[in-house]
């Protein structure tokens, strides 16, 4: 299934703030700046994460002068559904057009599969962090047309909202492993975590939510000091630096063993396990060597790893190994006593990987405006 939308040209009104980028207590405040009762705060939060509003127009139980009030300090920014793609193992992509033209990409997994220890049974939503990425992983889409800005934390969690209302069901996981490095955009990220995980906001637990990183050292030992029982999942698709340096510019920053020490301190402050992400790529990072390493690394953290066959992206030239390439690479794993699984590809048939879809609607857009002009 494939779904097309037309172009928008409506940009967000830069000197107003979306009024989902505010905390209960940021709320409140206003609400008292405004002479309103503090209980209007809770009414405020219900229309907008139960309810859903996508105006102050329909929150009726509200003064019409509040809402007046409301409407000319903060805005709804607008995020619409360009393409939505159905793949044949229930994986839907989504591409949305942000308030100011940017595009970016979430992706719905289907029940049937299970992501970092989470529950099989549940909904999962891969959702990104910025427009575009600026740390240039080799194998990946979302860096090829460069980096544009950091999600605004309104921006973050209104792709959760924005899959919910088109899929017509709840989402239980979230994961931070859209485009962009989440990392990068700390402040913001951490605003929308607290707002997904409030009681308030969407009320999904701490431990339902995943962040990925590419490598981030010294923002991981940050996220370790953070109250936030999240997960962490570390995107390492290379167990020594040699092979690491070839395909993830962030090593040459941040090493391996640079990487790990941070680890070492946020399993420490954290008293859990994090788990490893690594993306098998045919005669890259795929050797037995590079299993014995990995295997090392997963043992002095206690870590999970999950292996990813290569989803192939349009103008990269790397594959994925065989089956049983892959499957040798996870045997090895376990010999080594780590707990290590691999998982299946879902959404190939529709280019799930992040960026892709964003980087073809891109070129066919440029492409009709050359046309048109």
């Amino acid at each position: 299934m494939v779904r097309h939308a037309p172009v928008s040209s409506t940009v967000t009104n830069a000197a107003k703030i979306d009024i989902k980028s505010l905390r209960f207590d940021e709320l409140q405040e206003k609400l008292n700046q405004l002479q309103a009762p503090s209980y209007r705060a809770g009414q405020l939060t219900d229309w907008l994460y139960k309810k859903r509003a996508r105006s102050f127009d329909e929150m009726t139980d509200l003064p019409q002068s509040l809402r007046a009030q409301l409407a000319a300090q903060f805005s709804f920014d607008k995020i619409d559904v360009v393409r939505l793609l159905g793949s044949s193992d229930t994986t839907q992509k989504f591409l949305f057009r942000l308030g100011d033209g940017s595009l970016i990409e979430s992706v719905l997994i289907p029940a049937s599969s299970a992501l970092y220890g989470m529950r099989s049974d549940r909904r999962t939503i891969c959702i990104s962090t910025q427009v575009g990425c600026a740390y240039g992983c080799k194998f990946c889409a979302s860096g090829l047309d460069g980096f544009s800005r950091n999600l605004r934390a309104n921006e973050i969690v209104d792709q959760i909202i924005a899959v919910e209302r088109e899929s017509g069901g709840k989402i239980d996981n979230i994961v931070f492993m859209g485009m962009g490095e989440p990392l990068a955009n700390f402040d913001n990220l951490m605003r929308a975590i607290s707002i997904i995980n409030a009681p308030w906001g969407l009320g999904i637990g701490a431990r339902h939510i995943t962040l990925s990183t590419s490598g981030l050292a010294p923002q991981i030992r940050e996220l370790a000091e953070k109250p936030l029982q999240i997960r962490l999942a570390v995107s390492l698709h290379g167990a020594t630096d040699e092979v690491r340096n070839q395909i993830m510019p962030i090593n040459r920053r941040y090493n391996i063993e640079k990487l790990l020490e941070a680890c070492d301190y946020y399993v420490a402050q954290k008293k859990q396990r994090i788990t490893f992400e690594y993306i098998l790529i045919e005669n890259i990072n795929d050797s037995a060597d590079q299993a014995h390493a990995l295997a090392k690394h997963a043992q002095r953290l206690k870590a999970k790893v999950n292996l990813i066959p290569y989803n192939t992206v349009e103008g990269l030239p790397w594959s994925r190994p065989s089956r049983n390439r892959q499957e040798t690479f996870l045997s090895i794993l376990r010999e080594h006593g780590v707990a290590a699984t691999l998982r299946r590809e879902k959404g190939h048939d529709i280019q799930a990987a992040c960026g892709q879809l964003r980087l073809q609607t891109k070129k066919v857009e440029q492409a009709s405006s050359l046309l048109a002009s």
